[in-house]
C-alpha cells in the first residue's frame, strides 16, 4: 500500500523529515546486531553462561528477524504502512528496554526473540519511504543515504560497542536504542502520512508457517553451525532437512497460488532477482571481513576493544562520504553497472591488500586497506537498490523491499558462517603444518632459537614455541580467509554483466537525443 506523494516530491524536492525518520529507523536495527557482538563477553560473565549458550543472544534475534522480514508487503497490505512503522518502532524500544534490564540468558533470549520480531520490517519499510521521499531522477542518491544507514552502521558498531562497553555497563548497549527510537517515533507520527485504509487480504497460514519455519532453519544453522560442528551434529543436520524440505514445498506450492503469502513472481524480473543474488553475495563477502577484523585485532595482535573498533571508523568515513558524492553527482550520469563492476574489482583488490597483513603490522597497516574497501562499499551498495527496484511496480515496492532486506540478512549471515569455519580449521591446517618443522634437527629452527636466547633444555621453551606457533597459524589462517573473500567479491562480477540497463538511465539519454 504506497503513501501518496508529498507536495514536495511532486514538485521535484526532497521531503527531508520522511528521509530523517527513515535513517534512523534502519539505524535502529542495523546498528543493534554490531553493537551487540561485543558486548557478549561481558554478558556471559554476567550471566554465567558458557560461550555456546550466550550465541543465542545474537542467533534468537536473527532467526525471528529474518523470519518475519519476507512478510512486510503482507503487514503493509492488511494494516497501512504508517501504522506497521509505528507498532515496529513502538515494539522494538520496548523490547530494547527489556533486553537491557534481562535478569538471566533465558529472558534475554526471549526479549532478543521480540525484539528481532518486532524491527524486521524496519529496513524494508525505510528503504520504500527513502524510494517515495525522492523523485525518481534522484534515487540514486535516496539509495546512497540509505546505504549511509546499512552498511556504516555494522563498521561503526564495534566501535559504538567497545565505547559503550568499556565505560559503562553493557546493559546499556540495549538502552542506547531507546532516545534514537523515540526520536524515530515522534518523526514518524508527525511525518509520515496515513495511508488509504488498507485492503483486507487473505492470509494463507500454510504458506505464512512454511516461510517462517523454512527460513528461522535456515538462520538457525548458519548461527550455530560453527559452534554445533556442523553436520556432524545431528541437531544441524535434522535443521538443514526442515529447512530444505519446507523451502521447496513453499516454492512448489507458491508459484501455483495467487494468494501466496509473499509474491514469489517478482523474481520473474532479471533485474530484480539478479539484484538480491548480488545484495546477499556482496553481504556475505562483506560480513566475513567484518567479522574477521576485530577478531585479528584483538585476539592476534591484542588491541582492546575501543581501539579495535576505532579501525573501523576510516572506512566508513570515505565510505559516507564517496555514497553521498556517487549518488548525487555521479550515478545518474554514469550506467549503474559500470559503477557496480568497478566496485566489485575495487572490494575484491582491498581483500588482497589484507593478505599482506603480518603479526609485525601497525594500526596504519590495518586502516589503509579499509580505505579501499570503503570506496568499493560505496559503488556497490547504493547502486545495486537503484537497479534492483528499477522495474518493480510501485504497489510491489515493500513486498520487494522485504524480499531484498531477507537475502542480504542471509547472505550475510552465511559470510560470518563461512568466514568462521574456515578460519577455524585453516588454523588447525597450519598448527599442524609449523609443529611439524618443530624438531631437534631444523637448523633453522635452532638458529631461532639461538636469536631468542632460547635452549631445549629450559622448561619455558616448549611453552614458548607453542605460542609463537599458534600466533602464526592463527594468522596464516586470517589470511585464508581474505584470499577466499577476494574470490567471493570477483565471483559477484557475471552477475553484474547479466543485469539490464536502467530504465532511466535509457530515458534520459533518449532526452538528451
Amino acid at each position: 500500500m504506497a503513501v501518496a506523494l508529498s507536495a514536495d516530491v511532486a514538485a521535484g524536492r526532497v521531503a527531508w523529515p520522511v528521509v530523517i525518520a527513515a535513517m534512523l529507523t534502519a539505524l535502529l536495527e542495523v546498528l543493534d546486531l554490531t553493537v551487540v557482538n561485543v558486548s557478549l563477553p561481558h554478558m556471559l560473565g554476567a550471566f554465567g553462561a558458557t560461550p555456546d549458550q550466550i550465541t543465542w543472544v545474537v542467533t534468537s534475534y536473527m532467526i525471528s528477524s529474518a523470519a518475519i522480514m519476507p512478510l512486510t508487503g503482507y503487514l503493509v497490505t492488511n494494516y497501512g504502512r504508517r501504522r506497521t512503522l509505528l507498532f515496529s518502532i513502538g515494539g522494538f524500544v520496548v523490547t530494547s528496554a527489556a533486553c537491557g534490564a534481562a535478569w538471566n540468558l533465558q529472558s534475554m533470549v526471549i526479549f532478543r526473540l521480540l525484539q528481532g520480531a518486532t524491527g524486521a520490517v524496519l529496513i524494508p519499510l525505510a528503504q520504500s519511504f527513502l524510494f517515495e521521499a525522492f523523485p525518481r531522477e534522484k534515487r540514486a542518491q535516496a539509495m546512497s543515504i540509505f546505504g549511509l544507514s546499512i552498511m556504516i552502521a555494522p563498521i561503526l558498531g564495534p566501535t559504538l560497542g567497545g565505547w559503550i562497553t568499556e565505560n559503562f555497563e553493557w546493559r546499556w548497549v540495549f538502552y542506547i536504542n531507546v532516545p534514537i527510537g523515540v526520536v524515530a517515533f515522534l518523526l514518524g507520527m508527525a511525518q509520515v502520512p496515513a495511508s488509504e485504509r488498507p485492503a483486507v487480504r487473505s492470509t494463507d497460514w500454510t504458506g505464512l508457517v512454511l516461510l517462517c519455519v523454512g527460513i528461522g532453519s535456515l538462520q538457525a544453522v548458519l548461527d550455530q553451525g560453527q559452534t554445533l560442528d556442523w553436520f556432524a551434529s545431528n541437531v544441524i543436520s535434522g535443521l538443514t532437512f526442515v529447512c530444505v524440505v519446507t523451502f521447496l514445498v513453499f516454492t512448489v506450492r507458491g508459484l501455483s497460488r495467487p494468494d501466496n503469502i509473499i509474491d514469489l513472481k517478482l523474481f520473474r524480473d532479471r533485474n530484480f532477482a539478479l539484484g538480491c543474488l548480488l545484495i546477499a553475495g556482496y553481504g556475505l563477502a562483506m560480513y566475513g571481513t567484518i567479522t574477521l577484523l576485530p577478531l585479528l585485532s584483538q585476539r592476534v595482535l591484542g588491541y582492546p576493544a575501543d581501539t579495535a573498533g576505532l579501525i573501523f571508523l576510516p572506512r566508513g568515513l570515505v565510505s559516507a562520504v564517496m555514497m553521498v558524492l556517487i549518488g548525487s553527482y555521479l550515478a545518474g550520469r554514469v550506467d549503474v553497472r559500470k559503477l557496480i563492476g568497478v566496485g566489485v574489482v575495487v572490494s575484491a583488490v582491498s581483500c588482497l591488500l589484507m593478505t599482506e597483513y603480518s603479526l609485525d603490522i601497525d594500526m596504519w597497516g590495518l586502516i589503509w586497506p579499509g580505505f579501499v574497501q570503503g570506496f568499493g562499499m560505496a559503488l556497490i551498495f547504493g547502486q545495486v537498490s537503484v537497479i534492483t527496484f528499477d522495474t518493480v511496480p510501485p504497489h510491489k515496492s515493500d513486498e520487494a523491499a522485504g524480499l531484498y532486506s531477507v537475502t542480504r540478512t542471509i547472505g550475510s549471515s552465511m559470510g560470518v558462517a563461512i568466514s568462521g569455519t574456515v578460519l577455524v580449521r585453516q588454523e588447525q591446517v597450519h598448527t599442524n603444518i609449523l609443529g611439524g618443522h618443530v624438531t631437534a634437527w631444523n637448523p633453522a629452527l635452532a638458529h631461532w632459537l639461538d636469536v631468542q636466547h632460547l635452549d631445549w633444555t629450559e622448561p619455558t621453551t616448549p611453552a614458548f614455541l607453542a605460542h609463537e606457533i599458534g600466533r602464526h597459524a592463527t594468522m596464516g589462517a586470517f589470511l585464508d580467509c581474505y584470499w577466499m573473500i577476494a574470490w567471493f567479491f570477483m565471483a559477484l562480477l557475471p552477475m553484474v554483466f547479466l543485469l539490464k540497463r536502467s530504465v532511466h538511465l535509457k530515458a534520459r539519454e533518449s532526452g538528451a537525443h
